[in-house]
């Protein structure tokens, strides 16, 4: 029988570089734009038409190559609905007896992929995916026999074995981690430089139409759409970055601003993710930059970190601990996810600033994530999966494999701390140190409790009180509770008033 293989491309696997690409130089390819997977969760209408338009390009450039292509796009076929669905098609179509994919990113594609050769009836050949810097095999190897898994030292390993940013077997600089270097608060009246973005092209265009067509009731806005849908556009603002921000990323990697979304970030998890930059060429493209003496090495560091070791380390976890670790709820946390998650309707400042930049640019960095809106979820014992399915939802660089134990893990310590050794928890004074948020907010941040008062102090330490049981015992946590009893009953008495008060009062 004629061998007639075809390779199935996913929307996060935009590279010439892939597995299944390399597997098979002149087999055919199925790209699809499918409702199962832009409604699995309700998306981000930019999350959408970027990965929509990024699809459709990636296409063209396989079919200059010389590649066949078959593409639906959305819609084309009402009967074609998932993967399984539209490789169905295919293969009658065309006689297809062998499908060649790149595994996928998320554990519920791949159930679905493996259960191929049984309900379609054919071979399936499910190849690693080596855009990752780290086995399946190296991180669970790894992991073996550890009581703790830190991404400290998984990091570590990933620098030996790189090379990136050592100096024979120690680390360039004499220390591995330079993240107390990196907690400066911006200058009053200091201005980041602008970003580079791209004006949408005629390809984006249509994808925009289609998705305020099927999908303008989801979350965000689309006028402000900018995303680099290209390689050659993703490898442009990295350029731009690395020039004008690498520099002072550094030191303000942790900072906030009213007004400014974007900093001194980066911009490429999305573009690393759908596979528009490769990551162990971003990280080298930044080590030069330190050793050119164009970037300090706390900046250098800081990001190198960020994808060499959290990005590798948090894909490695999802795929050790699913898909039981999705279900956990250490705190046993249910209250629903507010509103104003969706609307940025509120009062307090620093919340109405980072979903304010959601909504806009399906964008937040990471102390917005993690300090603010995933902070505020913890404290106020919202159900670990709604505030999951929040993420996943609203953000352009959020796929499950990274965005999961980001959240579940470090954000919301719902997995009792595999991912994280206590919380990351903190009160009103942590914004007011790296943002200038808290001088035009409702609330006050130097209050304790009571109605002016800003939630996130009572929240904080009402959040203790109610998890001691839990967090009493963490060596981490200790001077926090030796703080709590040396608090005044009164005070006391008037934290635990304020919670219950504005719990009671949060939709």
């Amino acid at each position: 029988m004629t061998d007639k293989p075809l390779i199935i491309i996913l929307g996060d696997q935009l590279s010439h570089e892939l597995s299944s690409l390399a597997a098979a130089p002149n087999a055919p390819v199925l790209m699809a734009e499918l409702h199962d997977e832009a409604s699995y969760v309700r998306h981000h209408q930019q999350k959408i038409t970027l990965i929509f338009s990024a699809m459709r390009h990636f296409s063209k450039a396989l079919k200059e190559q010389g590649r066949a292509v078959s593409y639906l796009t959305y819609g084309s076929d009402p009967a074609v609905s998932s993967f399984t669905d539209a490789a169905k098609m295919i293969i009658k179509r065309d006689g297809i007896n062998r499908l060649i994919v790149t595994e996928p990113a998320e554990w519920r594609l791949l159930q679905e992929m493996q259960s191929w050769p049984e309900t379609l009836g054919i071979a399936v050949e499910i190849l690693p995916d080596t855009r990752f810097l780290a086995t399946h095999q190296e991180f669970a190897d790894w992991a073996d026999g550890k009581k703790q898994l830190r991404m400290e030292f998984f990091y570590r390993e990933m620098r030996r074995k790189t090379g990136l940013l050592m100096d024979g077997d120690n680390p360039l600089g004499g220390q591995w981690n330079y993240d107390a270097d990196n907690r400066k608060k911006l200058p009053k009246g200091h201005e980041p430089p602008p970003r580079l973005q791209f004006a949408p092209d005629g390809v984006t265009q249509d994808v925009m139409q289609l998705v305020a067509q099927h999908f303008g009731n989801h979350v965000g806005l689309l006028d402000k759409f900018a995303w680099p849908v290209t390689a050659a556009q993703a490898a442009a603002q990295f350029e731009h970055w690395l020039e004008f921000c690498l520099p002072q990323f550094g030191d303000y990697q942790d900072a906030m601003k009213t007004g400014e979304a974007f900093l001194y970030h980066g911009l490429v998890g999305a573009a690393i993710n759908i596979g528009l930059l490769d990551p162990l060429k971003v990280c080298q493209a930044a080590e030069a930059r330190y050793h050119s003496g164009q970037a300090p090495l706390n900046a250098v560091e800081g990001f190198i970190r960020q994808i060499l070791g959290w990005r590798e380390f948090m894909r490695g976890l999802y795929w050790l601990k699913m898909p039981a670790y999705a279900d956990s709820n250490y705190f046993d946390h249910h209250r629903a996810l507010p509103d104003f998650y969706y609307s940025g309707e509120t009062d307090m400042a620093c919340m109405r600033e980072a979903i304010g930049a959601t909504r806009d640019y399906a964008y937040a960095h990471h102390i917005q994530r993690l300090m603010v809106t995933g902070n505020f979820a913890l404290l106020a014992g919202i159900a670990p999966h709604d505030v999951n399915r929040w993420y996943l939802e609203v953000y352009a660089d959020a796929f499950e494999w990274v965005q999961l134990p980001n959240t579940h893990g470090m954000a919301l310590f719902a997995d009792g701390g595999i991912v994280g050794s206590k919380p990351y928890s903190a009160s009103g004074a942590y914004i007011n140190r790296m943002s200038d948020h808290c001088s035009g907010c409702t609330y006050k941040v130097k209050e304790p409790h009571g109605d002016t008062a800003c939630p996130f102090n009572y929240l904080y330490w009402d959040f203790m009180i109610r998890h001691r049981d839990k967090l009493g015992s963490n060596p981490r946590m200790g001077m926090v509770y030796r703080n709590l009893d040396k608090m005044p009953d009164e005070k006391r008495r008037g934290v635990e008033s304020s919670a219950k008060k504005f719990l009671e009062q949060l939709k």
